[in-house]
This record gives C-alpha cells, structure tokens and sequence, in this order.
C-alpha cells in the first residue's frame, strides 16, 4: 500500500466518524412532539447551528417555535426561527454573555404548557457564560486561560465553571417552569451530560469544595472575586448546583444524540469495507498527549514485526480527549503533539500511517482540525532543517507540520464527538 492510499483511507474513515455525528443527519429522529403552548429553542456548543437547523427542517410547520442558540465564531449558519449568535471560545466573551443573559430570560418566561428545548453541545461551557454574582467576564476568562494552560482534564476544569456560573450546572433547567428536554451531541469521555458543555441541564454532583480543590491541585491562581465566591461556596453561604434527585430534574430529560463510540463504529465499518480490519481501542482514551502516543507506537511496531496481537492490515481506531500540559510557547492542539510523539517514536518505520484530528475540526486554538503521518515525515522534517524533538518540547507541533505539508484541514465541521485518531497499519 502506498504512501497515497493509505493517507486516502485515514482521511476516509474521518469522513465517516463525521457523518455519524453531523445533527442534520442524526438529530430529526430524537424530536420530542411539539407541546400544547410554544416551544423555545436555546442552546450553545460548536454544533448549535447544525443543530437548530436540524430543528427548523423537522419541525411542523404550524407549531410555534423560536429561540436562540450560542455558537463559535464562524460556526454559523442561516436559519429562519432560531437565532445563532457567535461568541468566544474556548475563552469566553461578552457576547456569549450577553447572550446568556437573553437565554435565561426567555426560559424564566415560560409556562407550564411550553416546552424547552435545549441543544447542548461540545464549547458551550465558554459560549454560554453567564458569571455568577460578584465573579466579572474578565475574572472569569482569566481563570479559564489558566486552566486550559494546565493540563487539567475537561471534567476537571467544567466543575470549576459549574461553580463560578448563573446557567451551567443544572441551573438552565432548574429556571424553567416548562418541561425540558436536552438533546447533547457529547464531547467528554464516558458521555455523562453533567460534564458536556457545564451540564446546564443536568444534576451537578460536584461542589465547590471540589472546584476550589482543582485550583490548588493545578496551581491555579483565581483572581481575589473567583476565590472569595468559591470560599462563600464552600462555608454555604451561597446555594449549590442543583444535586441529584432535585425536583427541578422531575420534568427534565437529556438524550444523548451522538457518542465518539457511534463515530468510531462508523470509522470501522468505512475501513472493513475497503478491505482493513478495525480495532477499536477505545472511545475515552485520556492522558498526556506524548505518552499516549508511545503506548501506541510500541502497539504499532508489535504488529508490524510480529504480527500480534492482529495480523496486518489493521487499523487501530480511538476516541476521547488527550491532555497538553503546555510547557513552550509553540503552536499546536492535543492531536498535533500527539502525532509527533508518534513520528518520533516510530522513527521511520516502514507502513505505518496515522491522522489525529480533533472532530470539531479545530486541533487546539489552530485552523487545522489535525494532521497525518507516514514513514517519510521525518525525512521531510530533515529536509526543512527542523529538529523534531525540540519542537514537541516546546509544544510547536503545529510549526512541525505546516513545514511537512501535513497538516489537515476542515474548516468547522459544526460537530463535536471529540477526538479521533487512526493507525494503519499496511
């Protein structure tokens, strides 16, 4: 198989992951009926847009319908009932706030006989910022930098947003006197709403003991307003998140849509029909990006050598969300440090392809959604004067691969199922 094919096949099977996740296609099936009053639509992650027009398209005609939903700049797309606003991410802005604000009005409007309607996807705990009381935009955009910078895994890093938020958290739901139902394309390992975008219509069963403890484990240093309200959190001076078994969750219900598993199965099938078999080694793989790839390199170069544990061709497919604890002051996301660790760990070795991409095709705070590797990377890397070594050291993976002519982008694929990652094995 050579170097052409085998780029063809990986870049493929992300295809496929992404049509298994794409809200237009997916999303109709999950509608809930429309109710005796009106239905409002809000909602916020990278996939919003995607997903209110999924809505307008499958909606009847003559049911009431309006709304408005938050996504990333330059996500997003024309719709008639529902409006889109684009906010910041992955730091969020005033107009996510603002926007916010708006949402929360509307859903404290509603009655018993309306529906709420909430389309929660991956980014909308920054799009959907809503501070709580005494914490400002600029205190809270200073602790999500921080944060982002160390290393703490997304579970981690949105229960501290739970607690320094008006909306997240369980908090959406709770202000509605409407019945809600959430429908959530996830983005976080192990598919639990709580944790995808805040979880604002979930039962929280974090508190602020446990924000405040993330911050210490992670040398976080909150601004004096961010430590003070999560101090007041933690003597109970302020209400906690909504827990589970609140009575606000009664008439509340959230179905996940789409899962990095349905995406991976698809990505399987796309390979087993081009004559590949797949392995699927996980829908939550975790951990330091450049560790992870080692493990799966040695994978990779076992198979090769030995022909075990699978025989090739194979294809070694996963999910989930590695972790960049940022040390250089070099470009690059996850899936970019991750592919090379594995260039440099396999140094060369002959039939070994593999992509990395993030499935909202932004790697990180890049325009590429990932990138691609092959025997000869590393040979171009030579050629271009680059020391690749250095490069993952300073967290530049990005430098790395716009010089290899490697990188792969998408533009906003207006999903999010997390990452995706392929090995072929030829």
């Amino acid at each position: 198989m050579n170097a052409e094919h085998a780029r063809e096949l990986l870049q493929g099977s992300f295809s496929a992951a992404l049509a298994a996740a794409d809200p237009l296609r997916i999303l109709p099936s999950h509608l809930p009926a429309p109710p005796k009053g009106r239905t409002l639509v809000v909602g916020a992650g990278k996939a919003a847009a995607a997903m209110a027009l999924a809505v307008e398209q499958s909606w009847p005609a003559g049911a009431p319908l309006d709304g408005l939903v938050i996504t990333r700049y330059q996500h997003g797309l024309l719709t008639n009932r529902i409006t889109v606003i684009e906010a910041g991410h992955p730091v969020p802005d005033a107009a996510g706030e603002q926007a916010a604000v708006e949402i929360l009005k509307r859903v404290k409007s509603l009655t018993s006989q309306d529906l709420l309607l909430v389309l929660v996807s991956g980014g909308g705990s920054s799009l959907l910022s809503l501070p709580a009381n005494g914490v400002s935009m600029t205190d809270l955009k200073q602790v999500t930098r921080q944060l982002l910078l160390s290393g703490a895994p997304i579970q981690s890093m949105n229960t501290v947003r739970k607690h320094l938020s008006a909306i997240q958290g369980g908090r959406l739901a709770a202000a509605s006197r409407a019945p809600v139902v959430a429908l959530v394309v996830s983005d976080v390992t192990g598919d639990d709403p709580t944790h995808i975008a805040s979880g604002p219509c979930a039962p929280d069963p974090s508190t602020y003991q446990d924000a405040a403890g993330i911050l210490e484990r992670y040398a976080v240093q909150p601004s004096p307003s961010v430590a003070a309200h999560l101090a007041r959190g933690v003597r109970a001076e302020i209400p906690e998140t909504p827990k589970p078994g609140d009575r606000a969750f009664a008439k509340t219900e959230n179905r996940v849509i789409a899962t990095a598993q349905q995406s991976l199965h698809a990505a399987a099938e796309y390979f087993r029909s081009h004559g590949v078999t797949p392995a699927i080694l996980g829908d939550s793989v975790t951990g330091e990006a450049r560790e992870v790839a080692k493990v799966y390199g040695a994978l990779a170069r076992q198979i090769r050598l030995h022909g075990t544990p699978w025989k090739p061709p194979i294809a070694l497919i996963s999910g989930g969300e590695c972790t960049v604890t940022v040390h250089g002051k070099g470009r690059g996301g996850r899936c970019a440090e991750f592919l090379l660790s594995l260039a440099i760990d396999l140094d060369g070795a002959a039939d070994i392809h593999a992509l990395a991409a993030d499935t909202d095709g932004i790697d990180g705070s890049e325009e590429n959604a990932g990138a691609a590797i092959g025997p000869g990377v590393l040979q171009r890397a030579a050629r271009k004067h680059l020391d690749p070594v250095l490069l993952l050291e300073q967290n530049d993976a990005y430098r790395f691969f716009e010089a290899t002519g490697d990188l792969l982008v998408t533009g906003p694929t207006r999903t999010n199922v997390n990452d995706y990652r392929a090995i072929l094995i030829a």
